[in-house]
């Protein structure tokens, strides 16, 4: 039986000294938010400070406004500061999947209360029958155990307290405290999925046992821990297939695909990829990419490259390098030799890590002389080969990842034509040779 007592206890167990943080309740008029700001009023007393936020979606006429009178006098009465957010054409209501538009029109509205008043949690009313309805529904779609273990009890600052209790137990509590509120008859109606479940469902597992929730709770709660444990489990194995970057993350791709199926479910959901995506990131060809809302995926011969993906950027080793750097413009032939250290001379290059020197007879070659990245078709004759050689096929047999390649620069004359691919192989047909008077020194040290 729910007891105004409760509260706190279910408090301390979901944060440290609960009393010592702001709330912002979210409140919609029914018995379960009427309740929970019941029962937050009542602990006022112990330094519990809270507001409230109500958002009315026009969406039932005048019971609408009968619903936002409920929540608004309550907050009058009991001197709370109340947040009112009212729906209107600008808000583009949409003829379908009006749930989701709701729910994120709220949470965006309860965000911007939280980070404007300074309130640390949310806290929403949800209850031990909305809990079941989730289960059930995470069952029909085949959600992991993630789903299964339902709605967490404290999960991105958002606090749901009375999770253990009853839909029985929170209208018994609101007749015994006399507690205003209203019933939204929408809810009577099996036109959305949880509502056929709340309805059709639920009713008959109920009939099943009379212990029928009692022991879902308890249920729940091992589902809760075996998740807590599988996903240390989960993340020790991550972290034994992963090599970490500042902007990105590697994954062994050979070594995922060896783990079973729910392991490998289990790391990549947590970028955004779904069960269905899954099968096809393994099987699909070098160089291809996934997108999730959040990341994106990248398979590089045996490795995932994964990164999250900014407001306007795909991932780092995705964007559009800079194009061409001019090196030299005109050589003066009144020298004999003139070098040209690339880590020196140009500002803002990256840093290359390999030690070369290629001398070129400058007689021969055809100025401006820039350095570009590799393009479709580039070919090259490089020195210690016989024949010419594209460059692209020059990366696969150097074993380059993607992101390496894309790093590279290739220097290339005034025709375009490639000199070196740095820091791998000069191309031999300008290199110094024994008739080489006049020398072109290009160089890195490390």
């Amino acid at each position: 039986m729910l007891k105004k007592t409760d509260l706190k206890k279910e408090l301390e167990n979901l944060i440290h000294s609960p009393e010592n943080h702001p709330y912002l309740l979210a409140v919609s008029g029914g018995v379960d938010s009427m309740v929970l700001a019941y029962l937050f009023n009542e602990l006022r007393d112990s330094g519990c400070k809270f507001q409230i936020a109500h958002i009315n979606y026009k969406l039932r006429q005048e019971d609408s406004y009968l619903d936002q009178k409920v929540v608004q006098d309550f907050c009058e009465k009991n001197h709370i500061k109340f947040h009112l957010y009212e729906v209107s054409e600008k808000d583009q209501r949409p003829e379908n999947s009006i749930q989701l538009w709701a729910r994120e029109l709220r949470y965006t509205f309860f965000k911007q209360i939280q980070e404007k008043e300074n309130l640390e949690f949310l806290v929403t009313a949800h209850h031990l029958n909305d809990q079941l309805e989730t289960f059930i529904i995470n069952l029909s779609k085949a959600a992991g155990i993630n789903g299964l273990s339902g709605i967490p009890s404290n999960e991105n600052k958002i606090l749901r307290p009375l999770l253990n209790f009853t839909k029985e137990e929170i209208y018994e509590f609101a007749k015994e405290n006399s507690i205003e509120y209203r019933e939204d008859l929408s809810n009577k109606k099996s036109d959305y999925l949880r509502n056929k479940i709340r309805l059709e469902i639920v009713p008959k597992l109920l009939e099943t046992n009379e212990h029928f929730l009692d022991n879902f709770k308890k249920s729940s709660s091992y589902l809760n821990q075996t998740k807590d444990f599988v996903q240390t489990q989960i993340q020790e194995i991550e972290n034994n297939l992963t090599v970490f970057n500042n902007d990105y993350k590697i994954i062994s791709k050979d070594q995922l695909n060896q783990q079973s199926d729910f392991v490998k479910f289990e790391i990549l959901k947590k970028y955004g990829f779904t069960s269905e995506e899954i099968p096809k990131i393994f099987k699909a060809e070098n160089g291809s990419s996934f997108f999730s809302k959040d990341h994106q995926l990248l398979v590089n011969y045996n490795d995932l490259m994964i990164s999250p993906k900014t407001k306007d950027e795909r991932l780092s080793f995705n964007k559009k390098p800079e194009d061409e750097i001019l090196l030299i413009e005109k050589f003066d032939f009144t020298k004999n030799q003139i070098e040209i250290d690339l880590n020196a001379t140009i500002e803002n290059i990256e840093e290359i890590n390999k030690s070369f020197e290629w001398n070129f007879d400058a007689e021969k070659l055809k100025f401006p002389l820039r350095l570009r990245r590799q393009q479709d078709g580039d070919e090259f004759f490089p020195t210690g080969f016989s024949g010419k050689k594209k460059v692209s096929k020059f990366f696969r047999d150097e074993k380059l990842s993607i992101l390496a390649r894309q790093k590279i620069w290739v220097l290339v004359d005034g025709e375009n034509s490639i000199l070196g691919v740095i820091p791998f192989r000069q191309d031999r047909r300008n290199a110094k040779d024994g008739k080489t008077n006049t020398i072109l020194k290009i160089f890195n040290e490390k």
